[in-house]
């Protein structure tokens, strides 16, 4: 620990989000640990926006240990890796800049790292009261069991192995060390980082005090996009390692093939299939009015049943349109949405 001067660094890459990432930067000025025990490294990745300006009056507004570093536009990896290069903390943290962090958010940290050295370790990711409907129903989607939320991580029932995601994950200096930085892949990245550090042997570990306020995407195409390329990634990083593929990562691309052809069958034959239709929507149905319950938000209602379908669907098709172009025909790294992806 002597070799270090904080206990943290907090990397932050950020592109054209000088909102956001002035609400990060506030959480981070609250958070209940001492400020001696952390720096902040903001790594602008090309934004052509007045973020600088937004970091930098921050900077002179507050005692925090920031410090700002700036790169041309070359993705969220590289960004990640020029904080790490910098970083003069024991443990690094990855945080995304369209998160808020809890005020416990680091001393939960604290607290876990104190029995135990991990190699890397999470935290989950949950939403605000004050978020946006769409917001909310992304995040019902996202962390819901019959979702996503067994795959990574939000539920108990843990359906494959657990990868902490970048938006909210730690790792000792020493074994970035060891197995270098993230790389160049456009999605993915934190998933194919976190499987070299889970690849070292030593504890990986996911503490569920340790929680970030995700805002995502904030319009139904943005979400499309984005989980298309969660698909697309998954394929690429089975080129990297075949470990980084497991059966319940083909589950959303059979429910999309199976739904296309009930839908088929259910237009042809309906008195024989039309009831599949309807089970599904009650399904929708159930999970809306469990969204309402959850979230306290009837608002969130007509969003669920659209964003579940979103994600599956998604994730699905870009999930079989890599494996036909990369592994059936053999072509080269794809990336799915690139133009405009964060417009």
């Amino acid at each position: 620990m002597s070799a270090y001067q904080y206990l943290f660094t907090v990397i932050v890459p950020t592109f054209n989000r000088r909102d956001e990432i002035k609400e990060l930067l506030e959480s981070l000025s609250e958070q209940s640990i001492s400020k001696d025990d952390f720096e902040i490294i903001i790594v602008d990745d090309g934004s052509d926006d007045d973020t600088e300006d937004v970091v930098t009056g921050f900077v002179e507004s507050t005692d925090l240990n920031i410090r700002f570093l700036k790169q041309d536009h070359k993705g969220p990896g590289e960004a990640r890796n020029l904080g790490i290069e910098n970083a003069k903390g024991n443990y690094q943290l990855f945080i995304d800049s369209d998160c808020i962090a809890d005020k416990e958010w680091l001393a939960a940290y604290k607290i876990a790292l104190k029995d135990i050295t991990p190699a890397g370790f999470g935290g989950p990711d949950k939403v605000l009261p004050s978020f946006s409907p769409i917001q909310k129903a992304i995040d019902y989607s996202m962390t819901s069991f019959i979702t996503t939320g067994g795959i990574r991580g939000h539920s108990k029932k843990k359906i494959s192995k657990y990868y902490p995601r970048s938006f909210n994950m730690g790792v000792r200096s020493d074994i970035v060390k060891m197995i270098g930085g993230m790389n160049k892949l456009r999605h993915g990245q934190d998933i194919e980082f976190s499987h070299r550090i889970i690849s070292t042997g030593e504890p990986v570990i996911k503490v569920a005090d340790a929680v970030v306020y995700h805002k995502r995407r904030i319009s139904i195409k943005k979400f499309f996009r984005q989980v298309f390329n969660w698909g697309v990634a998954r394929i690429n990083l089975y080129k990297i390692d075949k470990g980084m593929l497991e059966p319940v990562h083909f589950f959303p691309a059979v429910g999309t093939l199976i739904s296309f052809i009930i839908f088929q069958l259910a237009i042809v034959f309906p008195s024989t299939f039309g009831w599949l239709i309807v089970v599904g929507l009650l399904v929708l149905l159930l999970m809306a009015i469990h969204g309402v319950f959850k979230y306290n938000d009837i608002k969130v209602f007509p969003f669920i049943p659209i964003i579940v379908p979103t994600q599956i669907i998604g994730y699905g098709l870009g999930f079989m349109i890599a494996f036909v172009k990369r592994i059936i025909f053999g072509k080269g790294e794809f990336t799915g949405f690139v133009k405009k992806y964060y417009k």
